[in-house]
């Protein structure tokens, strides 16, 4: 796990070591463990180093295989003990890490050596002999990559902020983003980000980048949502004992590290089920964390008594971080200076004090994110369930989108209103693609596939790395990935959402743990907004910035700021910090 960054020089131009050299200075968190830079004249990259597999000075990044290709790359090949052992009759090893594996895989298989990879990454790979440039991120998104176009030569890095510190971005905001932001819980699925001058690499996607400035993307893994001859004899017990046996599989993957890997633990099903299963492996002594906050508007702010119960049964080495509301306050930028993109869900800043917490720990840990989006988690799954595949669109429209297309039209601005829906249109491109057999295929298709990379997956990747720590995401393990898509959707959905993992939860866990309303990572003074919250966002929204951006409708903020806690999404999000939190985002990046 690390930060990777590069710049590529087109029609003869020499590639600036130095716009590199700015990148990665601005993500040393990524990295605190080693530098290094590579040149090859029209192409130059950088690696900031955090160690977890082979320690030693022979994993140092970029590394470099016969003089010809090298390699920056962030994130963790699972499996690459079983790849070396392959690899190992027809190449010589000069070191134990997975990034070696990666390039003699590259040598071995040309640009299907992704094929190969089980793992979270972003990779680029300059191959001088060829004279191209792979930039390369892994099936689920899950490890971030940036690039930014420029007159004759493109960047690429691991956070946009660091892109913007390397100089002469385009930072004006793209209005069609905005669109997306506003409509969907602050989500910007790839390509575009908040700036149009620059976009993500999309997930499971190599995107090949020629000398000229020529480039092309080829999307290498798409699971089909639909229903299986194999699978066609399958009794919902058959589904529930062949998940299982994938989700052994993919936290049993997840404990490769030449350091110790702990669990987030927030007593909810998922992490529970975790540390279960680890315990099943004979992980003992585990560390376990969980975070919890002040109560406020009626909702409670800590599900300790559910941790606790974990910790207790599988003997973890448990700590709770509790965290009161003066505290909170001044975490908040802190925060939103480590977000690559502007995110108002209410536990980004919860991730990032337990990050915080728990680097005083360990390195690695194994989480719970992905789950909701692959099982239908989510109470607005629930509708989906019902109604036919034409009813797709309006269905998740009415039970997640934010703001319709004429209620953003009166919160901006009128040269910042797209006019078109530019969001519906995307939503209904997506969910009209063949390859999901009912609505809830559909859905569940484009929330692990296009949602879900920037919002939960972001969010632990930026929070985490922000304190040099990986996280870890065995729901999103690529082949548990598959075998859940063709799962028939009723198992998921069933029983109030994620039906078959509660039924793997009654032979594993506690039952007061499964049975119990579904928790949500709870932050509730970002929900009901008092006291000094009401303040920081009043500062933000009325700042000199704000006002010469003009993004908002003043009247619309003024209706806000006299009745903060009046407006709610469909997902009971606190409207006004959604807005507020995009401006504070732009004023904490210095984004004119």
């Amino acid at each position: 796990m690390c930060g990777i960054a590069g710049e590529i020089a087109f029609s003869g131009r020499r590639a600036s070591r130095d716009s590199v050299l700015d990148m990665m200075g601005a993500m040393t968190s990524r990295g605190p463990d080693g530098r290094g830079t590579w040149d090859a004249g029209w192409v130059a990259m950088g690696h900031q180093r955090l160690s977890i597999i082979d320690l030693s000075p022979a994993g140092t990044q970029p590394m470099v295989d016969d003089g010809n290709v090298a390699i920056t790359f962030n994130g963790c090949i699972y499996n690459f003990k079983e790849l070396r052992r392959e690899l190992e009759p027809e190449f010589a090893f000069r070191s134990t890490s997975d990034t070696e594996v990666i390039l003699k895989a590259y040598q071995k298989w040309g640009h299907d050596f992704v094929h190969h990879l089980t793992g979270m990454f972003a990779i680029a790979i300059a191959d001088t002999r060829r004279n191209e440039v792979l930039l390369v991120r892994d099936r689920l998104g899950i490890k971030p990559l940036y690039v930014a176009p420029l007159p004759g030569r493109l960047r690429f890095s691991s956070t946009l902020p660091a892109i913007l510190a390397s100089g002469g971005i385009d930072t004006s905001l793209d209005e069609v983003a905005l669109h997306h932001y506003l409509s969907w819980h602050s989500i910007v699925p790839a390509p575009r980000t908040i700036l149009n001058g620059v976009a993500k690499v999309p997930a499971a996607t190599i995107r090949t980048v020629r000398p000229d400035g020529t480039w092309r993307d080829r999307e290498y893994w798409k699971p089909e949502y639909t229903r299986k001859e194999q699978h066609a004899n399958w009794s919902a017990e058959d589904w529930q004992d062949a998940i299982a046996e994938a989700l052994r599989t993919a936290v049993r993957r997840r404990m490769v590290a030449d350091v110790p890997v702990g669990v987030l633990l927030s007593g909810g099903l998922d992490s529970s089920l975790l540390v279960a299963l680890l315990a099943e492996q004979g992980q003992h002594g585990l560390s376990t964390f969980s975070i919890g906050f002040d109560g406020a508007g009626g909702d409670s702010g800590n599900e300790f008594e559910y941790s606790d119960r974990i910790a207790e049964t599988f003997g973890s080495n448990h700590e709770r971080l509790h965290v009161n509301t003066a505290d909170f306050a001044p975490a908040i930028p802190t925060a939103i200076a480590a977000m690559s993109e502007p995110m108002a869900s209410h536990d980004v800043t919860a991730f990032h004090l337990l990050s915080e917490a728990v680097s005083r720990h360990l390195k690695v840990v194994q989480c719970g994110q992905g789950a909701d989006e692959v099982f239908a988690g989510y109470r607005y799954h629930q509708p989906l369930a019902s109604v036919t595949r034409d009813e797709a669109l309006n269905t998740f429209t009415a039970a997640f989108v934010d703001h319709g297309n004429q209620e953003l039209a009166e919160m901006v601005e009128p040269e910042w209103w797209a006019g078109k829906d530019a969001s519906r249109d995307v939503l209904a491109t997506h969910l009209a693609a063949p390859g999901a057999d009912t609505a809830l295929d559909a859905v569940l298709r484009l929330d692990t596939h296009l949602l879900m990379v920037d919002d939960p997956v972001k969010r632990l990747d930026n929070m985490s790395m922000a304190w040099s720590i990986e996280a870890r995401v065995p729901f999103l393990d690529q082949d548990l990935v598959e075998l859940a898509a063709a799962c028939p959707p009723e198992l998921k959905a069933s029983q109030g959402g994620k039906g078959i993992l509660k039924d793997l939860g009654r032979r594993l866990l506690p039952h007061e743990v499964v049975d119990r309303p579904k928790g949500y990572f709870p932050v509730p003074a970002l929900r009901h907004l008092e006291e000094p919250f009401i303040t920081m966002v009043g500062d933000a929204l009325h700042a000199p910035e704000a006002k010469q951006r003009g993004l908002f409708r003043s009247d619309f903020i003024e209706g806000l700021l006299a009745n903060p806690n009046e407006r709610r999404t469909p997902v009971n999000s606190n409207v006004l910090w959604q807005v507020a939190l995009l401006e504070m985002w732009l004023q904490s990046h210095g984004v004119g």
